[in-house]
């Protein structure tokens, strides 16, 4: 690799850590080829980068990007995102399918976090989820008033 390819790689990577809320290294060594590719298409899904970087190239870009203690080593594929609950939903989904996959550090919100940290978020739901929920219990009223009124009409019909 040239140094114009690396200087590249750290300019997007650092683009793309300014711009995340979330960035998680996973240890990813041994996973399949075709699991890896599972993750990313999981990924792309909920609007999450995923990549396997170099830790030096991930180093330096993590450092121009403002994100300290986040220490990188062995082998690590990076997962990042506007969204934290996207971010920690996909690498926690898939580290539950695959024990070879396991979560090694967080950055979010600004901070390092640890596991329990990225775990605890992918059991939140989702804004869409919230969303729904928030229109059941605002549309559980209307049902029970047009169940009653049903059962009232059909009453009133019995005794005419």
């Amino acid at each position: 690799m040239t140094r114009k390819e690396k200087e590249k790689i750290v300019l997007e990577l650092t683009e793309g850590f300014k711009s995340s809320d979330a960035i998680v290294a996973c240890e990813y060594k041994g996973l399949k080829v075709i699991d890896l590719e599972t993750l990313r298409q999981s990924a792309r899904e909920a609007n999450v980068k995923i990549q396997v970087v170099k830790n030096t190239l991930a180093t330096i870009a993590l450092k121009e990007a403002g994100v300290e203690g986040f220490e990188l080593k062995d082998t690590n594929i990076l997962a990042w995102g506007d969204d934290q609950l996207n971010v920690a939903k996909v690498v926690s989904k898939f580290a539950e399918k695959n024990q070879i996959f396991t979560i090694k550090s967080a950055y979010i919100g600004g901070s390092m976090e640890d596991v329990a940290k990225v775990e605890a978020l992918s059991k939140l739901p989702s804004k869409e989820e919230l969303i729904a929920m928030l229109l059941q219990v605002w549309k559980a009223p209307i049902a029970n008033f047009t169940i009653g009124l049903d059962a009232l009409r059909a009453k009133k019909e019995e005794s005419a």
